[in-house]
């Protein structure tokens, strides 16, 4: 019969898994006419999965009824299909539920847990998700194949050879001890006599007296508090500063580092330009991005912290306008939002108490040039964080902020009741 490679698209002849190709027989005539898979049961066995799903399988892609556990291995088809679609279906079958998903070689089992399937691959250990959306995969999980008398004993033969396994790592005595006397005539057998001095030799190192070795001398530490880690950041050359924080997951919200960091070098470069050219308002918004870049750090949610720190002073609500394309353009999740709002608070900390009331005015134009998004800003409102500044003035200036945060709120809800 002839063979075909279980990958179709590979067109190797020394392929290594290879199945029969499907082979029908058309049945009856009008309404009762019928295909019947001849081979579906040796491919099936080919393929490692069970003959019903192949046959479910076929059945769900045609919209036909089938039979699913035929007595008489008569898998049958409702309808008159040819050969060529069967095979071209069953290519599906094995994209989706029997090559590895990384490998691509069928040589995965089918694990059926907590309303997973998951293919485990024996070629390359990979453990993949079959897609539950897929109708096969309901038929599945609704008829998990019993454990049958050779996989219980498989399984008990599995543990005993482990625990048999286990013993004769722990002792080699009763392998020795165990085998028959070479000579049956009263001579000197071997064995016993090394297992013999294999004992003694055993019960005299346990008499042994052994000085324990004092814990202190062994004892090997480093500090990893976070005073200490900072010093010895402190203490390396500049460029491996640069490369702790480049490399690093960037996980501290404060921006808080060693001494001369990139981002020390940012802001630095930005009011050494506001000196040169006589305000900050005088420095190109391309230069700051460039500057950036060369630091490697104008993808960094941090590095908003330090543009509004250094590009922004008390006329902050008629610069926002001015810098909002370059500010767009660095912001690109929920992250640099929030580090947007966090250096915000901090500048608006840093000027007094007395600009608290800006906060309103500075929220409406990071909303209306979408630099912060509706989900952000509510969330931001609605609880005090310690982040950037004392919790104490972060309360401030969110209770400053509550007229827009109540604005928003209200505008929210026009919205739902417009599209009910």
């Amino acid at each position: 019969m002839a063979l075909v490679n279980v990958r179709r698209d590979v067109s190797d002849a020394f392929y290594r898994y290879k199945m029969e190709r499907i082979q029908t027989k058309i049945e009856g005539k009008g309404n009762g006419i019928k295909t019947v898979v001849v081979n579906l049961s040796s491919v099936a066995q080919s393929l490692a999965r069970p003959g019903s799903y192949l046959i479910k399988y076929f059945g769900f892609e045609l919209g036909a009824q089938t039979n699913i556990d035929p007595a008489d291995d008569r898998w049958i088809i409702n309808g008159a299909h040819e050969a060529n679609k069967l095979q071209e279906l069953l290519d599906g079958f094995i994209s989706k539920f029997v090559l590895c998903k990384k490998c691509k070689n069928p040589e995965t089992d089918v694990q059926i847990k907590d309303g997973h399937i998951t293919l485990d691959c024996k070629a390359c250990g990979q453990r993949t998700d079959v897609d539950l959306r897929l109708k096969l995969s309901g038929f599945i999980l609704k008829n998990v194949p019993k454990k049958t008398k050779k996989d219980k004993a498989e399984r008990k033969a599995a543990r005993k050879a482990k625990q048999n396994g286990g013993k004769d790592n722990g002792s080699g005595e009763d392998n020795v001890s165990d085998q028959p006397s070479p000579s049956g005539n009263g001579d000197i057998d071997i064995a016993s006599d090394d297992d013999a001095l294999t004992r003694k030799i055993k019960k005299e190192a346990q008499n042994l007296d052994m000085k324990p070795v004092a814990d202190k001398e062994v004892e090997w530490a480093v500090d990893m508090s976070a005073e200490a880690v900072k010093a010895r950041q402190q203490v390396l050359p500049d460029e491996f500063k640069q490369k702790l924080v480049l490399n690093g997951d960037d996980e501290d919200e404060d921006g808080e580092g060693g001494a001369n960091t990139v981002y020390d070098q940012l802001g630095d470069w930005i009011q050494a330009e506001a000196t040169a050219k006589g305000g900050v308002d005088n420095v190109d918004d391309v230069d700051v991005y460039l500057k950036a870049k060369e630091l490697g750090i104008e993808t960094k949610h941090r590095t908003l912290i330090v543009l509004v720190m250094t590009l922004f002073d008390e006329n902050i609500a008629s610069q926002i306008g001015k810098r909002a394309g370059m500010l767009k353009k660095m912001i690109s999740s929920e992250r640099h939002e929030k580090a947007l709002l966090g250096g915000t608070e901090r500048l608006l900390a840093d000027l007094g108490k007395e600009h608290y009331d800006k906060i309103v005015k500075i929220l409406q134009l990071y909303y209306h040039h979408d630099l912060v998004s509706e989900e952000v800003v509510t969330k931001w409102g609605a609880k005090a964080s310690k982040k950037y500044v004392d919790g104490s003035t972060s309360k401030k200036i969110r209770k400053a902020a509550e007229p827009f945060l109540t604005w928003l709120a209200e505008a929210e809800s026009e919205e739902d009741s417009d599209e009910e």
